[in-house]
Parts: C-alpha cells; sequence; structure tokens
C-alpha cells in the first residue's frame, strides 16, 4: 500500500528506528527523535545501495517520489544516483567556493605587487559598488554576457559612461583570470562590443601658450586666494610637467636637491618604471621655500594636506585651484604635460624622444623601458632648464607681470 500524506504527518517515533514502505525501493524512515528520513533503496551493479532524498516535511511525498524517478533513469543510464548526488554536491561546492567575488578578489590580490596603492583601492571600490551587490554571490563559470550586460546598464544609466568602460574592463581582467585557473569556461565581456554606449574621447584641457602671460600673472597676484603650498604646487607641475598624482605624492627623500634630482620610484609611476626628473634652478628654490614652510609638520609629504598634513594634498586640489583662477575646463594639472611636449619640441628644437622620455610614456619594447630611467639624461637636464628659462621669457614678453618667472617663484 502506498503512503499518504496523511499517514506521513501521523507517523510517531518509536524506541527504535521504523519504515513506511511507498513502493519502488523509496521508504520514510522514523527515528526515536521524531526525524523523519526519505530513503530510497536500489540496486547497482549487482550491488543493493541506499540513497538520502531529504526529510519529510520539507521534502515532500510528491517531491520524494520524483527523487525515486529520477533515480530509476539514472539506473537505466548505467549511472550511480548515489555518485550523482555526491558529484552534483561537489559541483555545488565548488560553485560556492568559485563565485565572481572569490574569484575577484583572489585576481586583486595577485596584481598589488605592480600597482600603486591608490589605484588597488579604486578597483576594490569599483568592484563593491558596481559589481559584488550584483553578481559577486554567483558562480562565475554560470555568469553569461546579457547578465554581465545587466550589471552595466545600471552604471550606463547613471550618464557615469567611463565607470561603465572601467568596470568593463575590471570584469573581463577577472573572467580571464577564471579561466586561466579553471574556474570558467570564457569571458562574457568580450562578447559586449557594441552593446553600450561609449564617451566621446576628450583631450585634457590646455591652454595655449599665448595665454600663458595671463595665466602666470593671475598666479603670482593670487586673485583667487590660493594657500601658498597649493601655488607652488602648480607652479612645480608647469614646470616638471609630471603627472599630478605624481606630484602630490612626493615625499622629501626622493629629491636630492644638491645634484638637482628628483628619482620617483616605479611603484608610484603609471608605467610602473622608476623615473628621473632633473630640476631647474627655479624648481629647487620652490621646493626650499615649501621645505622652510613645511619643516614644523611632522610629515614625508612636500605637499602635505592643509587639513591633515599627516596625508599628501588631494587629488583634486590643483583642479580645484586652477578653476578657481578663472580657467575651469580651460586647463588642467594634465594640461602642463600636453602644454611642455608641444612647446619644447616647437620652440625649444628638442626631439620628440626626448621630450618623451621626459614625460614617462610608456614604450612597447622591453629594451626601451629598461633604459627610460636614465636615458637622454644630460640632455633632458639641459631642457628642464632652458624650459624654466622659457617661462620667464614668455611672462616678461606678455608685459603683464611685472620682472621675470624667477621673480614669481619668489612671491
Amino acid at each position: 500500500m502506498k503512503l499518504s500524506d496523511k499517514t506521513c504527518k501521523a507517523a510517531k517515533p518509536r524506541e527504535s528506528s521504523y519504515k513506511l514502505f511507498d513502493g519502488g525501493g523509496l521508504f520514510l524512515e522514523i527515528t526515536p527523535n521524531g526525524s523523519k528520513l526519505w530513503r530510497l533503496k536500489y540496486r547497482f551493479l549487482g550491488k543493493e545501495k541506499r540513497i538520502s532524498l531529504g526529510a519529510y516535511p520539507i521534502v515532500s511525498l510528491a517531491d520524494a517520489r520524483d527523487g525515486r524517478e529520477r533515480a530509476k533513469k539514472q539506473l537505466v543510464q548505467g549511472v550511480d544516483p548515489s555518485n550523482a548526488k555526491q558529484a552534483h554536491r561537489r559541483e555545488a561546492i565548488r560553485n560556492a567556493e568559485n563565485t565572481f567575488k572569490a574569484v575577484a578578489l583572489e585576481w586583486h590580490e595577485k596584481q598589488l605587487a605592480r600597482w600603486t596603492s591608490t589605484h588597488a583601492q579604486n578597483v576594490t571600490r569599483r568592484m563593491e559598488v558596481d559589481i559584488f551587490p550584483y553578481i559577486g554571490n554567483r558562480p562565475i563559470a554560470d555568469i553569461d554576457a546579457p547578465e554581465l550586460l545587466s550589471v552595466l546598464r545600471r552604471i550606463e544609466a547613471r550618464g557615469a559612461l567611463d565607470v561603465t568602460a572601467r568596470v568593463k574592463q575590471i570584469s573581463g581582467q577577472v573572467f580571464r583570470y577564471g579561466i586561466a585557473t579553471g574556474r570558467c569556461q570564457r569571458d562574457p565581456s568580450a562578447d559586449l562590443k557594441g552593446a553600450l554606449k561609449v564617451n566621446k574621447t576628450t583631450s585634457y584641457a590646455c591652454l595655449d601658450i599665448k595665454e600663458m602671460p595671463e595665466f602666470l600673472e593671475k598666479l603670482e597676484r593670487n586673485e583667487a586666494r590660493l594657500f601658498a603650498t597649493t601655488r607652488r604646487a602648480i607652479k612645480i607641475l608647469m614646470l616638471t610637467f609630471v603627472r599630478t598624482g605624481e606630484l602630490i605624492n612626493a615625499t622629501w627623500d626622493e629629491f636630492d636637491l644638491e645634484n638637482a634630482t628628483w628619482e620617483i620610484p616605479g611603484w608610484r609611476m603609471k608605467m610602473r618604471n622608476p623615473h628621473i626628473v632633473p630640476l631647474s634652478r627655479q624648481v629647487i628654490e620652490i621646493l626650499k621655500e615649501q621645505k622652510k614652510e613645511t619643516e614644523h609638520l611632522t610629515t614625508p609629504w612636500v605637499f602635505p594636506s592643509q587639513v591633515r598634513p599627516k596625508d599628501p594634498m588631494s587629488n583634486n586640489t590643483i583642479l580645484f585651484a586652477i578653476g578657481r583662477m578663472g580657467y575651469k575646463k580651460r586647463m588642467t594639472g594634465h594640461g602642463f604635460r600636453a602644454l611642455a611636449m608641444s612647446n619644447i619640441k616647437e620652440k625649444l628644437g628638442y626631439r620628440h624622444e626626448v621630450v618623451d622620455r621626459q614625460l614617462a610614456h610608456a614604450h612597447r619594447n622591453k629594451i626601451d623601458r629598461a633604459y627610460d630611467r636614465a636615458q637622454f639624461l644630460d640632455e633632458r637636464r639641459k631642457m628642464m632648464g632652458e624650459w624654466a628659462d622659457y617661462l620667464d621669457e614668455v611672462a616678461t614678453a606678455g608685459n603683464i607681470v611685472t620682472g621675470n618667472f624667477k621673480k614669481m617663484m619668489d612671491a
């Protein structure tokens, strides 16, 4: 006689376990502690075996019967239901361990040796804000292109197209790491070409050299009431044309004022190669003034934060200062790099590769990268001095700034 739900529900515990049979090897075992467990008895390769199908009433009578039928089909196909269940359990455990988040964090850990701390933090934040809440707990092998697209569309809907592109790039790197380590088969981000809006690429805002006399006058007169430290940072950025991040994170131990050299370690550089910046006399004078003003602070930073001296100047301080001077969207800290590149080649006559090395641009050739640190160094020292003198002439030639750029340095 087959079981009914009423019979299963009414079964009471006894001093020892007993069984209620439903047929086809399926039975409900009632234990002395009151547990009711579904079991299936079957034969495979001539041996009697048993498999658990779960506990009643979580697994209903109908569910248990479905499990029995699945087991029968597996037996017809020559598959042991017990082995199949164990394989399924192992797969579930493997999927739980190989979620997108687990693989992403492992990938992130592997990159730390070649990333700056700031970049590492930015990548972590992008994943925690824009990826993990939606697919972080999903098995990485199960994520397909439409699912990844839905994650990216959320960012796109905010109008943050640059962030969308960056998150897509991060996701692709995680999937490719997953492929390399055997956790997934393919990278679905590769299938999203043309599926997302693309931001129009624009160059960094940069003034023409003809506009520099007025810019220098405003900086000297300090009409925007900038802190002296901020003004000095802008001047050094103008004279050395390093990246803003390379300047604001500079520490005093990187400078050798006696030998007029600034050595930026590779871990702080965008391209991960150490970089030498020859210092003009104008830069050295600015640095001496900065040292004198900040030497009482217990901070390693050349340009410490005005609010928290133990931290470096904020990444936006220079950009906001230039905006307050009246050049919002017309000039940026990065714009000084473009200004130097074009005018040093055009006005001072230096070869492209000399200026390019000073800008610390990336080079495809590994041999070139190995020589980047000191290549053309003597020529670059001369160039940096001439660039500073040229800016003196620009300030004076504009008939706007009284005196010269050197005097402005002393202001």
